[in-house]
């Protein structure tokens, strides 16, 4: 099967605003090891990470959202991410997920809401296989 961006690659430059973390619903995974990491930069333990932080989807760790679906992690007025150097894996991929890449019509949808989505740096077919082939790129 053929993608639309093998051909010519994407272009997106993150302009940090909050955007992509809240304003409908969804699921961020969490990993065990993004738990601990989330942990450590809170200070706190894991078991009250789970209890103020996590909820339990598919059987899996997901971030909690607010009644808005903002991420509990966004902050309200700066629109900045509380946890931004230990974010997981999946919020270091947008918009390289595999539910967004897979129709040039998804992608637009989502470029209609993020700024930085066919701005700036260039990622070229190759970068963009190996973002889809890690991990975590897998449950997106």
């Amino acid at each position: 099967m053929h993608y639309w961006w093998e051909r010519d690659g994407v272009r997106f430059e993150c302009t940090a605003c909050g955007r992509c973390c809240g304003g409908e619903p969804g699921s961020i995974w969490v990993t065990p090891a993004e738990r601990a990491r989330i942990a450590g930069e809170l200070g706190i333990d894991e078991i009250a990470l789970r209890k103020e932080y996590l909820t339990r989807r598919e059987g899996r760790c997901s971030i909690k959202e607010m009644e808005n679906y903002d991420c509990i992690f966004l902050e309200r007025n700066s629109r900045r991410c509380k946890i931004y150097k230990v974010r997981p894996l999946q919020c270091r991929l947008f918009p390289f997920w595999p539910s967004i890449l897979k129709d040039k019509k998804v992608w637009n949808f989502y470029a209609n809401r993020c700024p930085g989505m066919n701005n700036g740096k260039y990622y070229s077919p190759e970068i963009i296989k190996k973002f889809l082939n890690l991990p975590s790129a897998e449950i997106l």
